[in-house]
């Protein structure tokens, strides 16, 4: 079984910046796909940014490409995505995912090759 924890979300304010982490405590980190994933309400989740802990580049969604970040940070086996010039269609229940059963560069944004999802995290944006 794998934990994924989130955390960092909050409300704030259009133009305004938020860190999400994502704490993997006790999983075989390095070298696995993380994903960042949101989700609305009335919506489908959505890829948000997707990082191959073992190197290369990661991968965007256009909506964020330019605003948001992914990192991480292998001592730690945490992923970070910074937001930046939050807008109010940013606003949902973000989570964090990692594909267990594959090891390998694949930063896919689609959430059915992820099969360990945190809890979430809720990002309020407002006008």
């Amino acid at each position: 079984q794998v934990q994924l924890v989130e955390s960092g979300g909050g409300s704030m304010q259009a133009g305004g910046s938020l860190k999400l982490s994502c704490a993997a405590p006790g999983y075989t980190y390095n070298g696995r796909n993380m994903g960042w994933f949101r989700q609305a309400p009335g919506k489908e989740r959505e890829g948000v940014a997707a990082i191959y802990t073992g190197g290369g580049s990661p991968s965007y969604a256009n909506s964020v490409r330019g605003r948001f970040t992914i990192s991480q940070d292998n001592a730690k086996n945490t992923v970070y995505l910074q937001m930046n010039s939050l807008k109010p269609e940013d606003t949902a229940m973000y989570y964090c995912a990692t594909n267990s059963l594959r090891f390998g560069y694949a930063p896919s944004l689609l959430p059915h090759e992820y099969n360990y999802w945190g809890q979430g995290t809720q990002v309020t944006v407002s006008p």
